[in-house]
């Protein structure tokens, strides 16, 4: 009888033991425990069809030229336009507040007659209101999400819920002269309607060659580290990852590589993919190596291969690229080639 007593409460601590440590939901580490699977492609565009524009992060101050000119682009694509209600609101740094910039987003994820939702500019902000959504209705009439920079955590969002999303232009990227961006423009539109997306990209000596496939995921780096730890952290287990980033110093850069790294961040992953990394701040004390070598040198321990010179991020040439989707890289010195599946 002791033994039986004693074995059944040595049970019970164990159980209890296991409760308080793991909760209710089981313990997912980053990489190589969550199986990769086919994301849920949303329907493509036709003429016809409605896109809204909403404003999850930044204010649009004086910016309404910008919007017009969006909407002019889609008309002449065929396609309806939906602008949120709260899109020009102002607060303090925001696009009116979380409650405003949530309510215009979740509006379009629910309504059944929007195809798409286009980011009107990025900024900061969407973090803020990535805990109001709600995906039910989303789920059974889903949709395109476009943006790029800080709509990144938005992408991460869709694609943790089992959805492709398309990193590409903005609205206020029509600021720019039409005739500039004219390769940003047919890529998106390109991805939009559903034709074919393959990419020739210029070689370089940093590429670190070798050939990959797996779903693309990723996009500002800044985002995709402040990710870490929530549940709208992607994981890169058996996928290639897109970077690009802005204004960074190269020691901030190195930082954010350093603390993905040590949080398993590359240690499944099948590739890299690094885009513009522009406007790099001067430190007084100099970093020492261009920022190719020392993305290099901070994944050296990793034998995927790494793509340079992908045109996608913050410079006019901002190529559409669907997150989720599975690609074809292949990296040598002279060149990479990035092919979409269909």
């Amino acid at each position: 009888m002791y033994i039986y007593i004693m074995s059944k409460i040595t049970f019970i601590t164990m159980l209890l033991c296991a409760v308080f440590f793991f909760g209710k939901t089981p313990v997912i580490a980053q990489n190589n425990t969550i199986k990769t699977t086919t994301l849920m492609r949303p329907p493509y565009l036709k003429a016809g069809d409605t896109v809204a524009i909403v404003a999850p992060s930044g204010i649009l101050k004086n910016r309404t030229t910008e919007i017009e000119k969006a909407k002019d682009l889609l008309k002449s694509w065929g396609l309806n336009t939906l602008v949120g209600k709260n899109v020009f609101n102002q607060n303090n740094h925001f696009a009116g507040t979380d409650a405003e910039r949530a309510e215009d987003l979740q509006q379009a994820m629910d309504d059944p007659k929007i195809s798409a939702i286009w980011c009107a500019r990025g900024g900061y902000g969407t973090v803020r209101i990535l805990d109001k959504l709600n995906y039910a209705k989303f789920k059974k009439k889903p949709k395109w999400v476009i943006g790029y920079s800080d709509i990144t955590a938005l992408h991460n969002q869709v694609h943790n819920e089992g959805f492709e999303s398309l990193h590409a232009m903005m609205g206020t990227s029509l600021q720019d002269d039409v005739t500039a961006i004219q390769e940003t423009i047919a890529t998106f539109k390109s991805a939009l309607f559903g034709k074919p997306l393959a990419y020739t990209l210029e070689g370089s000596k940093y590429n670190k060659t070798g050939t990959a496939s797996g779903q693309l995921v990723g996009g500002n780096l800044s985002i995709l580290q402040s990710m870490l730890g929530s549940k709208t952290s992607i994981d890169t287990a058996g996928k290639i990852l897109f970077i690009e980033e802005i204004g960074e110093y190269e020691y901030h850069i190195d930082r954010m590589l350093q603390s993905l790294k040590r949080a398993g961040y590359f240690d499944g992953c099948k590739g890299v993919l690094v885009g513009d990394i522009t406007k790099v701040r001067k430190n007084t004390t100099l970093w020492g190596s261009s920022v190719q070598q020392l993305i290099l040198d901070a994944l050296a321990e990793y034998t995927f291969p790494i793509a340079f010179n992908m045109p996608a991020g913050h410079e006019k040439d901002n190529r559409a690229l669907i997150l989720g989707r599975t690609v074809d890289l292949s990296v040598e010195k002279e060149k990479s080639v990035l092919k979409f599946k269909n």
